[in-house]
């Protein structure tokens, strides 16, 4: 059982930058532990998600900006699906994964680096250039022998094109980034 220390002391600024950049009033939240109930990855997490929004609640920065239940989150919405009172809880995941990059954090260093190469590929070409990807994944990490067997199934089956496809809607998804950054300046 993880055991958390509750003497940090309460970071008012920080939950109410969480609830700016999410949109969210975690105050409404009652602990019914639907949201760790429904998690398919709870088995994995060092904070169950209803401790996580107990800890938002609480003004625990440090502790939850430094947790790897962030980076093992999918975002598949189960939390949000199942809260009785309507909190996006898997929109205030994401708003902490990304104070968590912003601020340095990540106890699981390799997943903080694919989810930083993931979003770069996606800014750069609209969607996921694969093998852009798996290249600067590597390079990041050093990790050249990882899943190496993977790479030629995908070639043959042409799941790893080696220059990025053209996407319609590419404007659209540079403004989706240029209002993630207007809303993070604006919660500031």
């Amino acid at each position: 059982m993880h055991t958390i220390n509750l003497t940090e002391s309460f970071d008012g600024d920080f939950v109410r930058k969480i609830e700016c950049e999410s949109e969210q009033n975690v105050s409404l939240c009652y602990q019914c532990g639907n949201c760790t109930a429904g998690c398919p990855y709870t088995f994995a997490y060092d904070i169950p998600v209803s401790q996580v929004m107990r800890l938002l609640q609480a003004g625990q920065k440090r502790t939850l900006l430094s947790c790897k239940s962030l980076w093992l989150c999918a975002t598949c919405e189960s939390c949000t699906t199942r809260c009785p009172n309507n909190i996006d809880v898997a929109r205030i995941m994401d708003v902490l994964r990304h104070e968590a990059r912003r601020q340095g954090y990540g106890s699981e260093r390799s997943v903080k680096v694919f989810w930083d190469t993931f979003l770069d590929s996606v800014k750069r070409h609209g969607r996921v250039f694969e093998m852009g990807l798996a290249v600067e994944y590597i390079a990041r990490t050093g990790r050249f022998w990882t899943d190496l067997e993977l790479g030629p199934a995908m070639l043959s089956k042409g799941k790893l094109a080696f220059k990025p496809h053209s996407i319609q809607g590419q404007a659209e998804v540079e403004k989706i980034f240029e209002r993630f950054q207007q809303q993070k300046e604006q919660c500031a």
